[in-house]
């Protein structure tokens, strides 16, 4: 979601411009596309010794790219950027905005209070910050800004406040407020209190540490501490930097991959890991590793693409769609953003879903099930298409807008469109502060992280399930609906795990991939909640094989379609245990009477579809409505490994961009 960077320099001299150089080097290669904001955190002050200057923080914020930042540094003039010091800590973020519209304000690095005495950047989401911005507004601290990062800041400041003792240490008071975190959290703390000191900690969101020395480290490994250890691990006492980063690759390859839990202290030069309690399978100590990769590499992880990465994040970008929203104990769904129009909503005439392109089939494949929960008429519209048409909208109507950047060009004439006459508008999208959040009455971030590749996967599964999410919403009142609903919402709980079994295909798919990468066409066929999955599958072999690929419904089959198929096509079939069963069955029997050589999406017990197909990839069996989300992913994989089998790029298809803001 974030991109955060810190650099400690211990006993090697650095003036303050070399170190803000490193940092937004350091934001530079975090960022790529999205990001909507920035800032740093440095020593303040302009004396010769560095120690006073480490009593006061420094705070540089700026909305926009990096770029925008590094211009804010260079008119500041009340720092002497030629000061040189022998131990400084300075800490920077790039943001990709889930809570708060892209501003300074909104812009890390958070602040405990106005005298900036602990500052902290944090990379994820913190679900329970509602709860606690409440308990510390009840004590009296004062919030600034809209984001739950300020609510860590804050909450450091309440236990050095009411800490027992005057030499409680950094590490402890990070400790304290971890254990009150829900969500998932990489965060790198600075304070006045603690000059020179550095500490960083992670749960859910990747952090690791580069170490950079002229002499040889003492150890290869740093053995977690534990609470009843209290002998310091050290790297030696000589001159060293410390980088606390998602890019390292240009300073260092020696690096610590930190836990989750894990919170790592720089004090005195001394790196130390803590921990508050021993886990099972806990291993105990942190290898030093040498990485031997590029700095491209080790943003796309253990992955050779973006589109790669992006697919197999889909258990963790649906459950951060749903984190704090769904109450699986309770099976309520809330979602802040629509809670001053559900109402309105409520009583409108009919739903308008208007996208383009991989948004668009995020708004058939949950047609149905809108359909079911709200009683209410849903149309899906092209938004090119609606425009085109001059599409009668009136008062009652309610128009949703899809967009996983928030900027398709398309999409947002169609939003002006329909407030000039009236409708209530509600944006579906993953970047906060995008044109059409903005401009849509209301709406529901879908907090997929950001996304890379041009080929959309994760965004079309948060989309999926934020169309689910608000359709649970409307019905929540609604007696009749609630076996229904509780049916979905515990569908929702398993999805992630789901998710995780159909990724395990990845090698079956490959082998697939294999046979088929040499064909000139591909045709892909379902109907109900598969139609869309159809779709959505032909698109992804389009845009990144060039393959030609058509989904299909497939009861329009007999109508057309049926020529196409003889013994040398491919006909890939989606076939589930739902209400369209036998009628998918009547179809795969008329693809074999035609010679057709069937490949078959469908659940894992289904004998009858594995025993007539000629290839089956089999998926867990999940709620009807959310089985698309099951469905797709081999697609996505597949689509995927046939593009480098053709020798294609993955992640930058020709003629395509990320964001279309052209119409």
């Amino acid at each position: 979601m974030c991109g955060i960077f810190a650099y400690l320099n211990y006993h090697v001299p650095r003036t303050r411009r070399e170190i803000l150089e490193i940092l937004i080097k350091g934001l530079q290669r975090l960022e790529y596309r999205g990001y909507d904001s920035a800032g740093v955190g440095i020593d303040g002050g302009n004396s010769k010794d560095w120690e006073s200057n480490a009593k006061s923080i420094h705070l540089i914020k700026q909305r926009g790219k990096v770029k925008a930042l590094d211009e804010e540094i260079h008119k500041q003039k009340d720092i002497d950027l030629d000061l040189e010091f022998d131990v400084h800590l300075g800490i920077a973020h790039t943001r990709w905005a889930t809570h708060g519209v892209p501003s300074p304000v909104n812009s890390h690095p958070h602040r405990s209070d106005k005298t900036n005495e602990f500052i902290v950047i944090h990379n994820g989401i913190i679900t329970n910050y509602k709860d606690l911005r409440k308990f510390l507004e009840s004590k009296g601290y004062e919030f600034e800004s809209e984001t739950d990062t300020e609510t860590i800041a804050k909450l450091v400041k309440y236990m050095y406040d009411n800490r027992e003792s005057d030499d409680i240490s950094f590490a402890t008071l990070v400790e304290r407020v971890i254990q009150q975190l829900e969500g998932a959290f990489a965060l790198v703390f600075k304070s006045v209190h603690y000059p020179g000191e550095a500490v960083g900690t992670r749960r859910g969101s990747p952090l690791l540490m580069g170490v950079r020395s002229d002499h040889k480290l003492s150890a290869d490994h740093i053995p977690v501490l534990y609470r009843s250890r209290v002998a310091p691990p050290s790297l030696g006492y000589f001159p060293h930097t410390i980088y606390f980063i998602h890019a390292v690759i240009e300073h260092t390859n020696r690096v610590i991959f930190l836990e989750d839990d894990d919170v790592a202290v720089v004090v005195d030069g001394r790196l130390s890991i803590h921990r508050i309690k021993r886990t099972a399978g806990d291993y105990p100590a942190r290898a030093i590793q040498t990485l031997q990769m590029e700095l491209q590499q080790i943003m796309k992880g253990n992955f050779s693409s973006f589109m790669q990465k992006e697919i197999f994040e889909q258990p963790e970008s649906v459950v951060n769609t749903m984190r704090g929203r769904v109450n699986f104990e309770n099976n309520t769904v809330i979602l802040g953003g629509l809670k001053d129009h559900i109402k309105e909503i409520q009583r409108c005439r009919r739903l308008i879903l208007i996208a383009c392109g991989t948004s668009y089939h995020a708004g058939v494949a949950t047609r149905q099930v809108l359909e079911e929960l709200t009683e209410l008429p849903v149309m899906v519209e092209l938004a090119s298409d609606f425009l085109d048409r001059n599409t009668p909208v009136f008062r009652d109507d309610v128009c949703f807008f899809i967009s996983q950047s928030g900027e398709t060009a398309d999409s947002l004439m169609a939003l002006r469109y329909c407030k000039d006459r009236g409708a209530l508008t509600v944006g579906i999208t993953n970047t906060v502060g995008s044109s059409i959040s903005r401009e849509t009455d209301c709406g529901v971030h879908i907090n997929a992280g950001p996304e890379i590749g041009v080929a959309s996967t994760k965004a079309y599964t948060s989309q999926f399930v934020a169309l689910i999410m608000f359709a649970l919403l409307m019905c929540d009142d609604r007696i009749s609906m609630q076996p229904r609903r509780r049916e979905i919402i515990q569908g929702l709980k398993i999805l992630p795990d789901l998710i995780k079994e159909v990724l395990r295909l990845d090698n079956e798919i490959q082998k697939l991939a294999e046979e088929l990468y040499q064909e000139k066409s591909v045709l892909i066929m379902g109907r109900g909640y598969h139609y869309a999955t159809c779709l959505e599958g032909a698109l992804k072999i389009k845009e990144i094989t060039y393959m030609h690929s058509e989904g299909i419904l497939a009861g329009e089959l007999k109508h057309g379609p049926l020529a196409l198929v003889d013994k040398l096509m491919p006909v890939i079939m989606i076939i589930m245990r739902d209400h369209t069963y036998t009628k998918c069955q009547n179809a795969l029997q008329q693809v074999i009477a035609r010679q057709g050589r069937p490949i078959v999406i469908c659940d894992e017990d289904d004998y009858e579809t594995i025993k007539n197909s000629s290839r089956a990839i089999n998926v867990p069996h999940c709620v009807d409505c959310l089985q698309g989300i099951l469905s797709v992913i081999p697609l996505q994989l597949l689509s995927f490994h046939l593009a480098v089998l053709r020798g294609y790029d993955v992640d930058c298809p020709r003629n395509l961009a990320k964001s279309v803001t052209v119409e």
